[in-house]
């Protein structure tokens, strides 16, 4: 089933994390991630550096005190970039277009064209207002 060109595709030489991004990931990625605000200063992380962090946060599941410090940015920089994403909608961006990829290169449609809905989801949605998320940091200890 393996294929020797799956084997070149997922095999992880060099230095580096299995969870780092490729190029050609990161290549999809990039269009994604927002540049600097215009008015600030300009941007001194590296974002591929970023994401790499913030991906071997969700696949090793450490806490964010022990990201490594070798070959990633400071952790207060990486979490306030991964929460900045969450607040304005770029995770969702990104999980969309790797959504979209995934269906196609299934060889399905990139949206889909139906919806599974059962009965006790259309009550629970009819009975609740929508209520707003309020973003609450709470200070940092010390």
């Amino acid at each position: 089933m393996w294929t020797e060109e799956h084997r070149r595709t997922y095999r992880r030489e060099g230095d580096g994390y299995p969870s780092d991004l490729r190029d050609a990931e990161w290549a999809r990625l990039e269009p994604l991630i927002p540049g600097a605000t215009p008015g600030e200063r300009p941007r001194k992380t590296d974002m591929r550096a970023a994401m790499n962090a913030i991906l071997y946060l969700l696949r090793t599941g450490c806490p964010w005190r022990y990201l490594p410090r070798d070959s990633f940015p400071p952790r207060s920089t990486v979490y306030n970039i991964f929460r900045k994403f969450q607040h304005e909608g770029t995770w969702e961006a990104i999980w969309a277009e790797l959504h979209m990829a995934l269906r196609e290169r299934m060889g399905r449609e990139a949206s889909p064209s139906a919806a599974v809905l059962d009965s006790q989801s259309l009550k629970s949605a009819e009975k609740g207002a929508a209520e707003t998320t309020r973003w609450v940091m709470t200070p940092a200890r010390r």
